[in-house]
Parts: structure tokens; sequence; C-alpha cells
């Protein structure tokens, strides 16, 4: 027998087990499920951000937008933005579908607390089919008309769909590698029944949509969109149901843990690992374009420049500009998205939804580079790119800060004391997540006056908006000092007033 063991540092993470209990598990085939979780969500950031690749490298020319040569410029340019909003659209649809998988798999290994070999092989399967959703995602968007693409997406979706459905019966066939809360539960059966309903009703959709995508395609469009909302339908249901039949009392067996609740709270620790994926997959995206399309051939360089590398590389000075300037992009939007998670304590439903769709977005940054550095010599298709450059980063920004709106909205719950309202960090909070929404619509505005210098004034902002980061703190510093100023020369004469005004300002005040 072992003597008295000293408590535990606090390095151990939360929900591993003793050492001895490791070992024990090792000697039995059994592990914990914390490196494949993030190898899964590694997998997944990238499978879900390369889906943008297909919408960047696709050319548009005048043959393939209107099958024929036009010389009226008007119909052109509204031919190139109708495809290219065809191909954003079923980008966004494809990320969506991509995360909606990523919060299944959470889901379901808070359900699987250990794994074996053979669990470890399941999840590999599932890993392998959904590496291959770009290249489905690709054909749908090459041929947007043709089933065959959009059939091959949902089957994908459908073996997915299988693969975690067998994780889940393997699982309760061997209690043991189950979450402990359900591993003493008596209602195990009922467990099983009700989350593989859950694992199979976006399979059971997109089953019924790769049925229609063989005669009438656009309600396969329409199918496979609903998988994305279908938990919040699934709420919305489940209200109106309680409004118009009125409370029920809930069953005796109690099956709230495994849920698509809005309030439930999601592993922060996997949304993080999941978006900063993302980020990175982002900022690594942005290089490609460089090393593949502003490398010169020795060729040219010898003929057109005299040997001159210098004078090649001058060339892409513009395109150089824009990766510098949406690298800066992709990584000042994730520190705010790192430092809005610092202060969250739980992340529930309806905020995971929100940062997968800032995520999706973000994922479209590549796009906005593109866009941006395609058309230097072409104006008012540089306008038109600088325009959706600005909605992209705008969209990106607005939905950190509706997730900082939410957690506000419970921020007993949700977030730190410091960065509740009236907290030390909540000022600087509000202005780093308003900074970039509040930049780039100032921009997509200025280029309606100032069309002609639309490119300035997008560059303009991916230079300003890092120095005013830098410079936020103290601003914000010196505006909370210029308030605390007004306040201690109003001093109010009673001390009920100063009670009632004291949540307005930080306690420094």
């Amino acid at each position: 027998m072992s003597g008295p063991q000293t408590p535990e540092p606090a390095l151990r993470i939360q929900g591993d087990a003793p050492t001895g209990a490791r070992d024990e598990d090792a000697a039995d085939g059994i592990q914990h499920s914390h490196r494949m979780l993030s190898f899964s969500d590694a997998l997944l950031s990238i499978i879900a951000t390369v889906m943008i690749l297909p919408v960047t490298h696709t050319e548009i020319s005048p043959e393939q937008v209107l099958g024929e040569p036009q010389s009226a410029v008007s119909r052109f340019d509204k031919s190139i933005q109708k495809l290219l909003a065809t191909r954003i659209a079923v980008y966004l649809m494809t990320f969506l579908i991509v995360t909606v998988a990523w919060a299944a798999h959470t889901r379901l290994f808070q359900v699987v607390g250990k794994i074996d070999d053979t669990l470890a092989l399941l999840n590999l399967a599932c890993m392998m089919t959904i590496t291959f959703l770009p290249f489905t995602f690709s054909l749908m968007v090459t041929f947007p008309e043709v089933p065959l693409g959009i059939f091959l997406f949902c089957m994908c979706v459908i073996t997915i769909g299988a693969v975690q459905a067998l994780i889940v019966v393997y699982a309760f066939h061997f209690p043991h590698l189950l979450n402990p809360q359900i591993e003493s539960s008596a209602h195990r059966a009922l467990y099983r029944q009700h989350i593989l309903g859950i694992v199979l009703r976006g399979p059971a959709l997109c089953f019924v949509a790769a049925g229609f995508s063989l005669f009438f395609y656009p309600l396969s469009y329409l199918l496979m969109a609903m998988v994305i909302f279908l938990p919040y339908v699934s709420k919305v249901s489940s209200w109106c149901k309680g409004r118009l039949v009125g409370p029920q009392e809930p069953p005796a067996h109690s099956m709230e843990f495994f849920t698509f609740d809005l309030h439930e709270p999601l592993s922060k620790e996997r949304v993080e690992a999941f978006s900063d994926g993302v980020y990175a997959i982002v900022a690594t995206l942005l290089i490609l374009d460089i090393c593949e399309d502003n490398v010169p051939d020795p060729r040219d360089v010898k003929e057109k420049f005299h040997g001159s590398l210098v004078a090649a590389l001058s060339v892409y000075g513009p395109h150089f500009l824009a990766y510098f300037g949406s690298f800066a992009t992709v990584g000042l939007l994730w520190f705010a998205h790192h430092s809005l998670f610092l202060h969250i304590r739980k992340a529930t439903q309806s905020m995971g939804l929100l940062n997968t769709l800032s995520l999706a977005f973000v994922g479209g940054l590549p796009l906005a580079y593109q866009q941006t550095s395609a058309f230097a010599r072409q104006p008012h298709d540089e306008l038109e790119s600088v325009r959706i450059s600005c909605a992209i980063i705008f969209l990106a920004s607005i939905f950190q800060f509706a997730i900082w709106t939410t957690a506000l909205l419970h921020e007993g719950e949700t977030l730190q004391p410091s960065a509740r309202f009236g907290g030390r960090e909540h000022a600087f909070m509000f202005a780093k997540l308003a900074l970039y929404p509040c930049a780039s619509l100032l921009a997509f505005a200025s280029t309606c006056f100032l069309s002609r210098f639309s490119t300035a004034i997008f560059h303009l902002m991916q230079i300003a908006v890092p120095f005013a980061f830098l410079l936020l703190r103290l601003l914000v510093r010196l505006g909370l000092a210029l308030l605390c100023a007004m306040r201690g020369l109003t001093q109010p004469a009673t001390q009920a007033e100063e009670d009632a005004h004291a949540p307005l300002l930080p306690a420094a005040c």
C-alpha cells in the first residue's frame, strides 16, 4: 500500500483523474480524451477555414459569368456581384454546418468522458469524413446548379452523423467510458435514446436534402440551412408548445445534461481552442497568395527588369501592403477575442452562436485580402472590393461586440467581476470591442463620398487601428480621469445621490 499522499499542486487540470487512476486506466487501454479533443478541434477549425479557398481562388471571367463576352460594363459588374454573393452565401452556410458538427462533437464528448482504441479510431473516421467536405464544397461553388456537389456534401454529413451515432452506441455499451453522472444514472437507456435523437437530427435533414438535390436543388440548400438553426428552432417550438399547452410537470428522470438549450454553458476551453485555430489558419492562408502569385518568373526578371529582382518585386508593392494590413486585422481581431474570453467565465449557447458567426466572417478575410489586392488597376472594381472588405471586417467585429452585449445581460454568471458594469475593465473592453466596428463603418461611409480615394481610405484604416489599440487604454484612462474630475467638482449633496452614481465609474473614483 502506498503512504499518505500530499495534495496535488494547482497545475492539475480540472477533470483529470489522479495519477494512480490514470496509470490503471492506461493499463486497461483506457485514456482521457483531452489530446484527442485538441486534435479534433484543430482539424475542424482548419476544415472550416479552408472553405474560403474555393471562393478566393475561383477566377471570374466574362465568359464564365455571362456565357459570352459582354461590352456593357454595368451588366458585367452586376453579374460579378451576383456570382460573388452566391459563393459567399454558400461558404457561410457550409462554414456554419461544419461548426454545427464541431458543436455536436463538443456535446458528445461531454457525455463520453474516456476513450479506448476503438473510440479513437471511430473519431478518426469521423475526422476523415470531415476532411472531405472542402472538396464537395468546391464542387458546390463551381457548379451550384449541378446536384452532384450538394449530394456528396449531404452524404458526408450523413456519414459523420452515423459515425457519431456509433460512438454513442459503443460508449453506452461500455458504461465505464461515460461521464460519471450518466454512468451512475438508472436511466442510461433513456439517455442513449435522447442523445441518438439529437445526433441524428441534422443527418436526417441532409438525407432529405440529398434526395431533393436530384430534382429540385434550391430546396436542398434550404434544408441544409435548417441544419444550422435546428437547435434554435427546436427551442422556439418547445417555448411555443409551453405557451399553448401550459407548464407541465418535469419527468422523474431528468436528462438536462446533453441538450441544446440556448443557455446551457459550452466548454469555454474548447470554444477558445476552436476559435484560436480559425484565427491561426486565416492568418496563415494570407501568405499563400503572396507565395503563389507574387514570386516573379525568372524569365520576366531577366527580360523585363534587366535582371533586377528588386525592381520586379516593386511591382507587387500594393499586394504586400494589403497582406500586412490584412494580417494586422486578423491579429487584432484575435486580440480582441482573446481579451473578451479572458473576462468570460461561462459561454452560453447563444454566445457560442454569435462566436460562430464572427468566425465565419473572420474566415472571409482572405477573400477581403484577395479583393483589395487583385484590382489595383481597375478603380471601379477596387471600390467594390474595398466595400466588401469593410463589410467583412464590420460583421466579424460586430458579432464580437454582440457576444459582449449578450454576456452583459447575464453578467453575474458569464463575466468576471472586473468586466461587469462599473468594473475596472468594463469601459476599456467596451472601447476595445467597439473600435473595429466603428472604424470599418466609417471607412465604408467615407468611400461613398470619396470613392476616388477608396484604397487610401481602406489602407489608412488598416494602419490607424493598430495605433489606436496601442493608445486605447491611455485614452480610456484619460476619459475616465476627466469624468472623475468632473464628478469631484459636482460632488452630490447627499450620500444617497453619491451611491446612485457610483456604479457608473470605476472604484478608483
